[in-house]
């Protein structure tokens, strides 16, 4: 299991569009994904759009992520890129 600290930087925060597009890129990989907001302990399943849209993550959002299977590392480093690079908004 590997676990990272991540911040929302794009200025809509995790909308729809930045949430499907997270969503589907989790959904690529074997590992279980999961988003727990850290101001409130909201968990999220990261292959769900719905459960992904309940962490309600505006800019600024710490989050932690926690990706654990097959394939975590690939999965951690491309989830923790997608966030650096603000879902392409920025």
């Amino acid at each position: 299991m590997l676990k990272v600290k991540l911040k929302v930087i794009n200025q809509l925060g995790l909308h729809a569009r930045a949430a499907a597009q997270l969503v589907r890129l989790a959904g690529s990989f074997q590992s279980n994904v999961e988003l727990k907001r850290i101001d409130n302990a909201v968990i999220a399943d990261v292959k769900s759009i719905l459960s992904v849209l309940t962490l309600a993550a505006a800019k600024g959002t710490e989050l932690n992520l926690q990706v654990e299977g097959a394939d975590e590392r690939r999965a951690l480093q491309a989830i923790e890129d997608i966030f650096l690079d603000g879902f392409g908004e920025l």
